[in-house]
Order: C-alpha cells, then structure tokens, then sequence
C-alpha cells in the first residue's frame, strides 16, 4: 500500500472512533501562543488552571503581560511548571512583538509563513513543534504540528525511523495528505487522543483503530 494512502487511511480510522477533537481550546491568537508555550513538557490540565489564573486577572491581553513582571507572570503560571523559565519565555515574546511588530499580532502574522517560522524560531524558548503549534493554531497555517506521539505511533507501525529528525516526520504527513489547516488541527489532535488512549509508552494495541496496521510478527 502505498504511504500516502496509509497515512490518510490512519486519519480515517481516527476519526470514525472518536470524531472531532475541537482544537486548540483558547479564544484568541494570544491566548493559543500562551498556550504553546505553557504546554511544554506538562499536561494540557496544568495549562488550563494556568490560564484560568492568567484570566482571574486580566492577564491575557498584550498590554497585561507587557506592564506585567516576569516574577508576576511566574505567579500567574505556576500551576504549568517550569513557571520561572516559561515566564522568562512569555515576556520575551511580548517585547520582540514589540519591538520588532510595534505590539501588533496583525503585523507579526502577515509573514508569510517560511518567514514566520523562522521569526518564531529566534525566539528564546520556542523550538520547532511550539513554533509549528503556533503557525497552525493561531496563524491557520497548513503546517502539521510533530510531537513525541507522533514519533511513538509511526515507529511502532513501521511508518518512520526512530531517529528520523523532526522536520522529516513533518513532511511524511504534508507530502501525503492535503494542503488543509483543519486537516492538520484535527489529525494532530487524534494522535494525542490515540497516545492517551492505547499507544502508550506500554502500548494496549487490543481495540486500538489502527491495530489492523501493526506490523505482521
């Protein structure tokens, strides 16, 4: 069978199990960058009960988090971990859109997207997976997010190697499906909700809607 219909095929057993997954849960672009960054190496519940702080205050808003200090946004964060090193990240993303944007998200978003990406990689604390989470959720653009859930599904189906590099995976998924933003959103969030579920790092392959594609032993 060939890749392309393999992968498309994985996203039609996906969804016809669990559907539409609704991401990314924030309701403005700001908030959908707070939360990439936020979401590094915690829960996604950890996340919430941050920004749900960040909320309380009037915190999530460009003039906040600007007039705010890093000690007072580690406050706000804490409940997501890494609370002082993410702070730290959070106000120097707000003083380069400052900077270098005028404050604007409007202007920071007209990038084209090579050019975007390459801007959100000069920051300080965002690598590739927070800067392509960043491009997709709140750029809406067709770029697919690649994590360590990605990497444990593909390797144990024989679909990539375990130290195949990150733009590689990327691109197994953008040269085999099509160019499409909600493709990519809902995709990306089905692989977490398929890691979660069955592919743990102990995988449960009984019932899981890809285990028809495990390799033959």
């Amino acid at each position: 069978m060939q890749q392309s219909a393999v992968i498309q095929q994985a996203y039609d057993a996906l969804f016809a199990r669990w559907g539409k997954q609704r991401w990314w849960p924030a309701r403005t672009r700001l908030e959908m960058m707070l939360g990439a960054i936020l979401t590094q190496n915690t829960a996604w519940t950890n996340v919430e009960k941050a920004m749900a702080n960040l909320r309380a205050d009037h915190a999530l808003s460009f003039q906040a988090l600007e007039q705010a200090s890093v000690e007072q946004i580690a406050n706000w964060i804490r409940p997501a971990g890494y609370f002082n090193q993410k702070a730290s990240y959070i106000k120097g993303m707000v003083e380069t859109i400052r900077e270098r944007f005028g404050g604007s998200l409007n202007q920071l978003f007209a990038l084209d997207t090579p050019t975007l990406r390459k801007e959100l990689l000069s920051w300080k604390g965002v690598g590739p997976e927070t800067a392509d989470s960043i491009l997709l959720y709140a750029g809406k653009r067709p770029v697919f997010v690649v994590d360590a859930y990605t990497k444990r599904f593909l390797f144990r189906h024989g679909w990539c190697d375990k130290k195949a590099s990150y733009d590689s995976v990327a691109k197994l998924f953008t040269d085999n499906l099509p160019e499409d933003v909600q493709l990519y959103n809902e995709y990306h969030a089905l692989i977490v909700r398929l890691c979660k579920e069955h592919c743990n790092p102990t995988p449960k392959c009984e019932g899981c809607p890809l285990e028809c594609y495990l390799p033959k032993s």
